[in-house]
């Protein structure tokens, strides 16, 4: 399944900063909120006023704590989506619930999701919940991560008849374009990769976390590994701007849900 033209799908995973946790590190109550609260605040202000569209998938616990910058993203255009209840935990009835919590909350339907760290989830039970689509497939092999060389580089539908969109890989030789090599690549390779997959494959599909956007995330006290939390803050702001930039011009900023309709 291959779009007509190039469609640029921006999204932000707006989480709980609980990264930490996987270096054996816990994190303050307050903290595993305000930190993404800051770095979502930033991106909403970026796409903003780059008068982009973009895909927040949000966890029901952040929009719960901050219901404002949820209705924010809708009266701006953007779509919310479905990122779990948790960032931590995962039970399949949080499916409806993160579902129902972010309709109330947003005042707008919710129509995909997003499982945290883009863990398997049985696409029948995200279908049964009421999504029309998913973007959980990373198209690539990463040691203990994603083993998936088998899957389409270009939307698809699971055999269940849920739409699938996998995030963004160079073609042929399947090099991934998600948020670690957008902050780890020179710029301009980054840039030149992706002006490539989207001409091949008519769709670029690259995600971040809002906590990318903080520089707070590579404090010493986190213990996280440098190239995760490379550029984190103002320049990866900066980085962020550079590239929607770069892609004006090159295609269309659409939400998932304009997709879906786009290919129905």
């Amino acid at each position: 399944m291959k779009f007509t033209r190039p469609v640029i799908l921006l999204s932000f995973d707006i989480e709980e900063f609980d990264l930490p946790t996987e270096f054996g590190v816990p994190v303050p109550e307050e903290d595993l909120f305000t930190i993404p609260r800051t770095g979502t605040q930033r991106i909403s202000e970026l796409v903003n006023a780059a008068n982009v569209k973009a895909t927040f998938f949000v966890t029901g616990a952040f929009a719960e704590k901050y219901p404002e910058l949820i209705r924010d993203m809708v009266s701006h255009g953007h779509e919310v989506a479905s990122h779990g209840f948790s960032h931590s935990t995962f039970d399949v009835s949080d499916l409806t619930r993160s579902k129902e919590t972010l309709e109330k909350i947003s005042g707008a339907s919710v129509s995909g999701f997003r499982m945290a760290r883009l863990a398997p989830v049985k696409k029948e039970e995200i279908l049964n919940a009421g999504y029309l689509y998913e973007s959980s497939v990373n198209p690539v092999f990463l040691p203990g991560r994603y083993h998936n060389l088998d899957v389409p580089l270009t939307p698809y539908r699971e055999e269940c008849g849920l739409l699938q969109f996998p995030v963004s890989a160079v073609p042929l030789i399947r090099f991934p374009l998600f948020w670690l090599s957008f902050k780890n690549l020179p710029f301009g390779i980054y840039q030149t990769l992706s002006n490539m997959t989207l001409s091949m494959t008519k769709q670029y599909n690259m995600y971040s976390h809002p906590w990318e956007y903080n520089e707070w995330a590579k404090e010493a006290q986190w213990h996280i590994p440098g190239y995760i939390v490379r550029h984190a803050g103002q320049e990866q702001m900066k980085r962020l701007e550079r590239l929607i930039a770069n892609l004006k011009g090159k295609g269309e900023f659409l939400t998932f849900r304009e997709a879906v309709d786009e290919l129905s």
